[in-house]
């Protein structure tokens, strides 16, 4: 008889294998998150993670707003707190989305350990195994993990240089809707889009909300970089003109700093109450600290006038980067993005940027391939390319190690194979090839 706690018919690497829930078998290390060892390593010109650049932000304000938390609230802000957030906080988050058209309830705010938290607890409440979650594509990279791991699939929906495109929306849902399957909801990031760096039109906005409603299908508002825009503001939130068909997630992590993890959702009444529930039963209660922390600092410092700053510093890093293309690879095409983090990048035709990675790195620099960004393989001719972290200097070196080993590969190739010579015709296009598709 095998005690109880004994490992059973495991395999080499990990005796407790066949225990683990069918669901455990989708957690994959994301293609980002496995770049972040090498990445960090300082000769390594890393274009590759979507960190923000926190050093723009006056350390003053975050000590000050800590040191007056502890002077004045201190054994409330080391406590355990509610499971929807303070509610004097969420008044405040409510101040922050009014910038995007938003008007909302408190009542209807749940805060969460950054926005991705609230992603992953929408996904608990509404996935089944064999859902199907609808996304443009590319899309987020850990959302695809998230969904993945609720045993659902992903159907991307092709972009163009406006966004996702309606009349795709419309004859996916037609094509899954004939062949039976379950369409749980719409996830979108409508404003300087993750990873394609371009933005959802006003009138695809309210295009896209029309087709979800007529089909009674939830959208997902995932909105990190709606603030940060550089000549021109986006269009206002899809939240801003839908209560009830829109779940609207935000985060202080690009406009304030990652470190906190602090987030939000605002649902419509009902998947709030079930939200709240699903935060206390993951998480208790969200950092009582880091709310009252933020909370000061809204409260007394020039907000937005630091996200102000940073719009600065990542327009500088754009510009950067763009000219850099222009002068290092002008065959090839990318996005032009009026905000957020993000460039994409797209390859002639016969390369590979997952194969590709490592001669980058031996290069030293380092990027994420495009199919980090597919649920379904897709995006090996892409490249996503990350302005907002190393220096206007850091981005032209990398970009010029980059452009070498393009180059180089395509030598590799025309040798070999005869197939690597010609880089795709240049016509002034900023976008991905084949048009309409961003893919």
């Amino acid at each position: 008889m095998t005690a109880i706690g004994t490992p059973q018919a495991g395999n080499n690497l990990d005796p407790w294998y066949h225990h683990y829930a069918e669901r455990a078998a989708a957690l994959r290390a994301s293609e980002v998150r496995a770049l972040f060892a090498v990445a960090s390593r300082p000769e390594v010109v890393s274009l590759a993670g979507g960190m923000p650049y926190v050093a723009a932000l006056p350390q003053d304000l975050v000590i000050n707003a800590m040191d007056t938390v502890m002077r004045k609230q201190g054994p409330v802000a080391l406590q355990y707190g509610s499971g929807q957030g303070v509610p004097l906080f969420r008044e405040q988050i409510l101040e922050v989305m009014a910038l995007e058209g938003i008007r909302a309830n408190a009542d209807d705010v749940v805060v969460t350990t950054g926005s991705q938290h609230a992603l992953e607890l929408v996904s608990k409440l509404f996935l089944d195994p064999g859902d199907v979650v609808i996304s443009e594509g590319p899309s987020y990279v850990t959302a695809m993990v998230i969904f993945k791991s609720y045993q659902a699939d992903v159907d991307h929906v092709p972009m163009d240089e406006h966004g996702m495109i309606p009349e795709a929306l419309r004859e996916h849902i037609a094509r899954l809707t004939a062949a039976g399957r379950k369409i749980k909801f719409l996830y979108t990031i409508p404003s300087f889009h993750n990873p394609a760096g371009v933005t959802l039109s006003w009138e695809r906005r309210l295009e896209i909300l029309e087709i979800a409603k007529a089909n009674h299908i939830l959208v997902l508002e995932d909105n990190p970089y709606g603030l940060l825009y550089f000549d021109q503001k986006a269009p206002d939130a899809m939240r801003s003109i839908e209560r009830d068909g829109v779940v609207y997630l935000g985060t202080f992590s690009k406009t304030l700093a990652p470190g906190f993890r602090v987030g939000w959702a605002l649902a419509p009444h009902a998947i709030r109450e079930k939200l709240v529930l699903a935060n206390e039963a993951a998480v208790l209660s969200p950092s009582s600290f880091s709310q009252l922390v933020i909370s000061e600092y809204l409260s007394t410092a020039d907000w937005k006038g630091q996200i102000n700053t940073f719009r600065g510093v990542y327009r500088e890093r754009k510009t950067a980067m763009l000219s850099a293309l222009t002068e290092y690879l002008p065959e090839l095409t990318w996005t032009n993005p009026n905000g957020g983090f993000y460039v994409w990048l797209t390859l002639p035709e016969t390369l590979d940027s997952k194969a590709m990675l490592p001669r980058a790195v031996k290069e030293l620099v380092a990027y994420t391939p495009g199919t980090a960004f597919f649920a379904d393989g897709q995006g090996r001719q892409n490249i996503r390319l990350s302005f907002c972290y190393p220096t206007p200097d850091h981005i032209r070196l990398g970009i010029r190690r980059l452009a070498t080993v393009i180059r180089d590969e395509l030598e590799l190739l025309d040798t070999f194979a005869g197939t690597g010579s010609l880089f795709p015709a240049h016509d002034g296009r900023r976008f991905g090839a084949p048009p309409p598709d961003i893919n």
